[in-house]
Protein backbone atom coordinates (compact mmCIF):
# COMPACT_ATOMS: atom_id res chain seq x y z
CA UNK A 1 0.00 0.00 0.00
CA UNK A 2 1.24 3.50 -0.93
CA UNK A 3 2.14 6.08 1.37
CA UNK A 4 1.98 9.88 -0.15
CA UNK A 5 3.32 13.07 1.08
CA UNK A 6 1.78 16.35 0.43
CA UNK A 7 1.41 19.82 1.98
CA UNK A 8 -2.05 19.36 2.93
CA UNK A 9 -4.58 16.86 2.30
CA UNK A 10 -8.63 17.69 2.22
CA UNK A 11 -11.39 14.99 3.20
CA UNK A 12 -14.02 15.99 0.95
CA UNK A 13 -14.30 17.20 -2.72
CA UNK A 14 -17.41 19.38 -2.27
CA UNK A 15 -17.72 23.05 -2.94
CA UNK A 16 -15.64 23.66 0.18
CA UNK A 17 -13.00 21.00 -0.35
CA UNK A 18 -12.60 21.95 -3.69
CA UNK A 19 -12.20 26.12 -3.09
CA UNK A 20 -9.71 24.93 -0.54
CA UNK A 21 -7.41 22.88 -3.12
CA UNK A 22 -7.39 25.69 -5.45
CA UNK A 23 -6.06 27.99 -3.31
CA UNK A 24 -3.96 25.70 -1.59
CA UNK A 25 -2.15 24.74 -4.95
CA UNK A 26 -2.07 28.45 -6.54
CA UNK A 27 0.08 28.84 -3.50
CA UNK A 28 2.36 26.26 -4.31
CA UNK A 29 1.25 23.36 -1.37
CA UNK A 30 1.19 20.17 -2.39
CA UNK A 31 -2.57 19.33 -2.50
CA UNK A 32 -4.82 16.24 -2.31
CA UNK A 33 -8.49 15.90 -2.41
CA UNK A 34 -9.45 12.52 -1.21
CA UNK A 35 -13.30 12.36 -2.41
CA UNK A 36 -15.26 9.05 -1.45
CA UNK A 37 -18.25 10.13 -4.05
CA UNK A 38 -18.67 13.25 -6.33
CA UNK A 39 -22.59 12.51 -6.75
CA UNK A 40 -23.84 12.32 -3.70
CA UNK A 41 -23.14 15.39 -1.78
CA UNK A 42 -25.58 18.26 -1.12
CA UNK A 43 -23.99 20.07 -3.92
CA UNK A 44 -23.85 17.54 -6.66
CA UNK A 45 -27.88 16.51 -6.07
CA UNK A 46 -28.86 20.02 -6.48
CA UNK A 47 -30.94 20.26 -9.58
CA UNK A 48 -30.67 23.82 -10.77
CA UNK A 49 -28.28 26.96 -9.13
CA UNK A 50 -29.62 30.08 -8.74
CA UNK A 51 -28.30 31.69 -6.15
CA UNK A 52 -24.19 31.26 -6.48
CA UNK A 53 -22.88 34.35 -7.80
CA UNK A 54 -22.09 34.85 -11.24
CA UNK A 55 -23.17 31.38 -12.33
CA UNK A 56 -26.24 31.04 -14.69
CA UNK A 57 -29.77 29.90 -13.39
CA UNK A 58 -29.44 27.52 -15.75
CA UNK A 59 -26.57 25.28 -13.91
CA UNK A 60 -26.94 22.32 -12.19
CA UNK A 61 -25.11 21.59 -9.21
CA UNK A 62 -23.52 18.75 -10.21
CA UNK A 63 -21.65 20.82 -13.19
CA UNK A 64 -21.18 23.83 -10.86
CA UNK A 65 -19.25 21.17 -8.89
CA UNK A 66 -17.04 19.44 -11.74
CA UNK A 67 -16.24 23.12 -12.82
CA UNK A 68 -14.80 23.17 -9.47
CA UNK A 69 -13.46 20.44 -9.26
CA UNK A 70 -11.74 20.87 -12.79
CA UNK A 71 -10.28 24.38 -11.29
CA UNK A 72 -8.54 22.76 -8.57
CA UNK A 73 -7.17 20.42 -11.02
CA UNK A 74 -5.73 22.67 -13.35
CA UNK A 75 -3.62 24.63 -10.98
CA UNK A 76 -1.75 21.20 -9.26
CA UNK A 77 -4.18 19.38 -7.66
CA UNK A 78 -4.00 15.32 -6.77
CA UNK A 79 -7.85 15.00 -6.82
CA UNK A 80 -8.55 11.12 -5.94
CA UNK A 81 -11.80 9.11 -5.25
CA UNK A 82 -11.16 7.28 -1.55
CA UNK A 83 -12.90 6.76 1.12
CA UNK A 84 -11.24 7.56 4.09
CA UNK A 85 -11.97 5.36 7.49
CA UNK A 86 -9.71 6.78 9.80
CA UNK A 87 -6.79 9.65 10.66
CA UNK A 88 -4.31 10.48 13.41
CA UNK A 89 -3.62 13.84 13.85
CA UNK A 90 -1.00 13.43 16.60
CA UNK A 91 2.41 14.91 15.83
CA UNK A 92 3.59 17.38 13.14
CA UNK A 93 2.43 15.34 10.28
CA UNK A 94 -1.19 14.25 9.99
CA UNK A 95 -2.26 10.71 8.84
CA UNK A 96 -5.23 9.58 6.74
CA UNK A 97 -6.07 6.30 5.84
CA UNK A 98 -8.11 4.56 2.97
CA UNK A 99 -7.89 1.49 1.42
CA UNK A 100 -6.44 3.16 -1.58
CA UNK A 101 -3.26 3.70 0.58
CA UNK A 102 -1.89 5.97 2.81
CA UNK A 103 -1.81 10.06 3.34
CA UNK A 104 0.42 12.56 5.54
CA UNK A 105 0.15 15.76 5.44
CA UNK A 106 1.45 19.03 7.30
CA UNK A 107 -2.25 20.28 7.21
CA UNK A 108 -5.30 18.47 7.03
CA UNK A 109 -8.86 20.31 6.09
CA UNK A 110 -11.93 18.35 7.25
CA UNK A 111 -14.26 18.96 4.48
CA UNK A 112 -16.34 15.90 4.57
CA UNK A 113 -19.87 17.45 4.35
CA UNK A 114 -23.05 16.25 5.97
CA UNK A 115 -25.28 13.26 5.55
CA UNK A 116 -29.17 14.14 4.71
CA UNK A 117 -31.33 11.73 6.34
CA UNK A 118 -33.34 8.74 4.22
CA UNK A 119 -36.06 9.48 2.54
CA UNK A 120 -39.00 8.95 4.91
CA UNK A 121 -42.39 9.36 2.63
CA UNK A 122 -43.11 7.20 -0.66
CA UNK A 123 -42.29 9.39 -3.54
CA UNK A 124 -39.44 11.65 -1.55
CA UNK A 125 -36.64 10.18 -3.44
CA UNK A 126 -38.12 10.19 -6.87
CA UNK A 127 -38.90 13.78 -7.21
CA UNK A 128 -35.96 14.65 -5.47
CA UNK A 129 -34.75 17.79 -7.16
CA UNK A 130 -38.23 17.56 -9.49
CA UNK A 131 -40.46 19.42 -6.46
CA UNK A 132 -38.98 17.55 -3.24
CA UNK A 133 -36.50 19.94 -2.15
CA UNK A 134 -34.20 20.16 1.81
CA UNK A 135 -33.37 24.13 1.05
CA UNK A 136 -36.62 27.02 0.51
CA UNK A 137 -33.81 29.34 0.63
CA UNK A 138 -31.97 28.01 -2.36
CA UNK A 139 -35.18 26.68 -4.63
CA UNK A 140 -37.94 28.91 -3.06
CA UNK A 141 -37.51 31.50 -5.75
CA UNK A 142 -38.70 28.78 -8.12
CA UNK A 143 -41.99 28.56 -6.73
CA UNK A 144 -43.19 32.18 -6.80
CA UNK A 145 -46.93 32.03 -7.04
CA UNK A 146 -47.00 28.10 -6.50
CA UNK A 147 -48.82 26.08 -3.85
CA UNK A 148 -46.13 24.03 -1.85
CA UNK A 149 -45.84 22.26 1.31
CA UNK A 150 -43.43 21.94 3.87
CA UNK A 151 -42.86 19.11 5.90
CA UNK A 152 -41.89 18.75 9.99
CA UNK A 153 -42.02 20.98 13.14
CA UNK A 154 -38.94 21.92 14.20
CA UNK A 155 -37.27 25.07 14.15
CA UNK A 156 -35.52 24.89 10.59
CA UNK A 157 -38.69 24.26 8.82
CA UNK A 158 -40.63 26.85 11.04
CA UNK A 159 -37.68 29.40 9.05
CA UNK A 160 -37.98 27.77 5.81
CA UNK A 161 -41.93 27.77 5.80
CA UNK A 162 -41.59 31.86 6.44
CA UNK A 163 -39.21 32.08 3.45
CA UNK A 164 -41.24 30.10 1.15
CA UNK A 165 -44.29 32.97 2.21
CA UNK A 166 -42.29 35.70 0.22
CA UNK A 167 -42.75 33.74 -2.72
CA UNK A 168 -45.42 30.92 -2.54
CA UNK A 169 -49.21 31.46 -3.46
CA UNK A 170 -49.66 28.89 -0.21
CA UNK A 171 -47.80 27.14 1.75
CA UNK A 172 -49.28 24.00 3.56
CA UNK A 173 -47.16 23.50 7.19
CA UNK A 174 -47.86 20.13 7.57
CA UNK A 175 -46.73 18.81 11.62
CA UNK A 176 -47.57 15.72 13.58
CA UNK A 177 -48.44 18.21 16.44
CA UNK A 178 -49.08 21.85 17.34
CA UNK A 179 -46.65 23.78 17.86
CA UNK A 180 -45.35 24.66 21.78
CA UNK A 181 -47.58 28.02 22.92
CA UNK A 182 -44.37 29.48 23.46
CA UNK A 183 -43.44 28.99 19.99
CA UNK A 184 -43.81 32.45 19.12
CA UNK A 185 -41.55 32.34 15.55
CA UNK A 186 -44.67 29.31 15.11
CA UNK A 187 -47.47 31.82 15.95
CA UNK A 188 -46.06 34.57 13.62
CA UNK A 189 -45.97 31.40 10.45
CA UNK A 190 -49.21 30.28 11.18
CA UNK A 191 -50.64 34.05 10.97
CA UNK A 192 -49.13 34.70 7.93
CA UNK A 193 -52.41 34.85 5.34
CA UNK A 194 -50.63 32.44 3.29
CA UNK A 195 -50.17 29.78 5.14
CA UNK A 196 -52.54 27.00 5.98
CA UNK A 197 -51.23 24.90 8.96
CA UNK A 198 -52.42 21.13 8.66
CA UNK A 199 -51.54 20.10 12.56
CA UNK A 200 -51.74 16.50 13.88
CA UNK A 201 -51.42 15.33 9.84
CA UNK A 202 -48.98 13.06 8.41
CA UNK A 203 -48.09 13.10 5.24
CA UNK A 204 -48.45 9.49 3.19
CA UNK A 205 -46.96 10.36 -0.23
CA UNK A 206 -45.97 12.56 -2.89
CA UNK A 207 -46.76 12.25 -5.88
CA UNK A 208 -45.93 13.18 -9.69
CA UNK A 209 -44.96 13.19 -13.38
CA UNK A 210 -42.52 13.01 -15.12
CA UNK A 211 -42.52 17.21 -15.15
CA UNK A 212 -42.15 16.83 -10.91
CA UNK A 213 -44.37 17.48 -8.02
CA UNK A 214 -48.20 17.05 -8.50
CA UNK A 215 -49.24 16.86 -5.01
CA UNK A 216 -49.44 15.24 -1.83
CA UNK A 217 -51.12 12.66 0.00
CA UNK A 218 -52.17 13.51 3.46
CA UNK A 219 -54.07 12.23 6.71
CA UNK A 220 -55.32 14.18 9.80
CA UNK A 221 -55.74 12.10 13.35
CA UNK A 222 -59.46 13.77 13.28
CA UNK A 223 -60.41 12.20 9.49
CA UNK A 224 -60.87 8.91 9.06
CA UNK A 225 -60.18 9.75 4.87
CA UNK A 226 -56.87 11.06 3.68
CA UNK A 227 -56.35 14.42 1.68
CA UNK A 228 -55.27 15.18 -1.42
CA UNK A 229 -53.39 18.21 -1.85
CA UNK A 230 -52.59 19.80 -5.26
CA UNK A 231 -48.87 21.30 -5.28
CA UNK A 232 -46.23 21.92 -7.31
CA UNK A 233 -42.87 21.90 -4.22
CA UNK A 234 -42.44 20.13 -1.02
CA UNK A 235 -39.92 20.61 1.67
CA UNK A 236 -38.74 18.03 3.57
CA UNK A 237 -37.44 18.82 7.59
CA UNK A 238 -37.94 16.03 9.38
CA UNK A 239 -34.22 15.07 11.24
CA UNK A 240 -32.21 17.18 9.66
CA UNK A 241 -28.47 16.59 8.71
CA UNK A 242 -26.01 14.97 10.32
CA UNK A 243 -22.11 15.93 9.86
CA UNK A 244 -19.76 13.58 8.63
CA UNK A 245 -17.14 12.68 11.47
CA UNK A 246 -17.01 8.75 12.33
CA UNK A 247 -13.22 8.63 11.12
CA UNK A 248 -12.79 11.51 13.26
CA UNK A 249 -13.39 9.98 16.78
CA UNK A 250 -12.87 12.33 19.57
CA UNK A 251 -9.53 14.09 18.18
CA UNK A 252 -11.24 17.14 17.54
CA UNK A 253 -13.93 19.21 19.34
CA UNK A 254 -17.68 19.16 18.73
CA UNK A 255 -20.23 20.86 19.14
CA UNK A 256 -23.33 19.75 21.21
CA UNK A 257 -25.12 19.66 17.27
CA UNK A 258 -22.40 17.63 16.44
CA UNK A 259 -20.94 20.11 14.41
CA UNK A 260 -16.78 20.94 14.65
CA UNK A 261 -15.46 24.08 16.55
CA UNK A 262 -13.67 26.14 15.02
CA UNK A 263 -12.14 29.51 14.92
CA UNK A 264 -12.40 32.54 12.92
CA UNK A 265 -9.67 30.85 10.78
CA UNK A 266 -11.65 27.28 10.24
CA UNK A 267 -8.87 25.72 12.40
CA UNK A 268 -9.98 22.94 14.76
CA UNK A 269 -8.84 22.27 18.40
CA UNK A 270 -6.21 20.26 16.91
CA UNK A 271 -3.31 21.99 15.33
CA UNK A 272 -2.31 21.80 11.64
CA UNK A 273 -6.45 20.75 11.25
CA UNK A 274 -9.15 23.15 9.95
CA UNK A 275 -12.52 22.11 9.24
CA UNK A 276 -14.76 24.02 6.79
CA UNK A 277 -18.58 23.46 5.13
CA UNK A 278 -21.24 21.53 6.02
CA UNK A 279 -19.02 19.64 8.50
CA UNK A 280 -19.19 22.68 11.01
CA UNK A 281 -22.99 22.16 10.66
CA UNK A 282 -23.75 26.19 10.04
CA UNK A 283 -26.89 27.51 10.38
CA UNK A 284 -27.24 28.40 6.53
CA UNK A 285 -25.81 25.71 4.35
CA UNK A 286 -25.26 27.00 1.16
CA UNK A 287 -22.96 26.27 -1.42
CA UNK A 288 -21.37 29.75 -1.53
CA UNK A 289 -20.59 29.84 2.52
CA UNK A 290 -19.12 26.57 1.92
CA UNK A 291 -16.56 27.87 -0.67
CA UNK A 292 -15.80 31.27 1.53
CA UNK A 293 -15.09 28.55 4.54
CA UNK A 294 -12.19 26.97 2.17
CA UNK A 295 -10.81 30.09 0.61
CA UNK A 296 -10.33 31.30 4.76
CA UNK A 297 -8.81 27.95 5.69
CA UNK A 298 -6.67 27.94 2.60
CA UNK A 299 -5.31 31.29 3.47
CA UNK A 300 -4.70 30.63 6.93
CA UNK A 301 -2.90 27.06 6.08
CA UNK A 302 -0.75 29.03 3.75
CA UNK A 303 0.45 31.63 6.63
CA UNK A 304 0.33 28.49 8.97
CA UNK A 305 2.97 26.79 6.89
CA UNK A 306 5.05 29.08 5.61
CA UNK A 307 5.38 31.13 8.89
CA UNK A 308 3.44 34.09 7.38
CA UNK A 309 2.64 37.11 10.02
CA UNK A 310 -0.14 38.67 7.19
CA UNK A 311 -2.27 36.74 4.79
CA UNK A 312 -0.79 36.72 0.98
CA UNK A 313 -3.62 38.53 -1.29
CA UNK A 314 -4.35 36.57 -4.25
CA UNK A 315 -5.36 38.74 -7.32
CA UNK A 316 -3.94 40.44 -10.10
CA UNK A 317 -4.16 44.07 -10.82
CA UNK A 318 -3.41 44.55 -14.61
Amino acid sequence: METIEADVVIVGGGPAGCTCALYSARANLKTVILDKNPAVGALAITHQIANYPGVSSEMSGDTLLALMRDQAVEYGTDYRRAQVFGVDVNGEWKTVYTPEGTFKARALVLASGAMGRPASFKGEADFLGRGVSYCATCDGAFYKGREVAVVGSNKEAVEEAQVLTKFASLVHWITSNDPKDDDLHAKDLIAQSNVRHWSKTRLLQIEGNEGGVTGVQVKSRSDENQQALSLEGVFVYMSGSKPITDFLGDQVAFKEDGGVVVDDFMSTTSEGVWAIGDIRNTPFKQAVVAASDGCIAAMAIDRYLNSRKSIRVDWVHS
